[in-house]
């Protein structure tokens, strides 16, 4: 799933409006600048830090592996640390990895519930070309 900007059919045939579009266009093209420059096969530590660098060039306010609670029945069990939470309205969760796997779907998943936030973006850096398959969007 890429940005789009026509709503999506719900399960239940409601249509769901896009949010946060022009947020997550900018942020996709600071993406796209940091692949096109460094290419894939690189850790994604070395992606994360020209992410961030990229970020603020733009001029966005953004939170680093801000570290989230995950309670179960009012009881601390964890925490987890998306890439980034940027303007408090999009969690960008970096990876490094020839494909995509489920299980980063379902992480992704994880942190829009235990935030509170509605969207996320996935990015894999690994692939050859971040437009055609590495970059999934999540809304809830």
């Amino acid at each position: 799933m890429t940005t789009n900007t026509e709503p999506q059919k719900h399960r239940n045939t409601e249509f769901i409006q896009p949010l946060f579009t022009d947020l997550s266009d900018s942020i996709l093209r600071c993406a796209i600048a940091v692949h096109k420059e460094l290419g894939p096969g690189l850790p994604e530590h070395s992606y994360e830090t020209a992410m961030a660098l990229e970020l603020d060039a733009a001029g966005f306010k953004y939170e680093r592996e801000r570290p989230v609670i995950v309670r179960y029945r009012n009881i601390v069990v964890g925490w987890h640390k998306p890439d980034f939470i940027v303007e408090e309205k999009v969690i960008v969760e970096l990876k490094a990895l020839p494909n995509s796997d489920r299980a980063h779907f379902k992480q992704v998943l994880t942190y829009l519930k235990v935030t509170g936030l509605r969207v996320a973006l996935l990015l894999n850096f690994g692939v050859a070309s971040l437009g055609n398959d590495g970059i999934k969007r999540f809304q809830m």
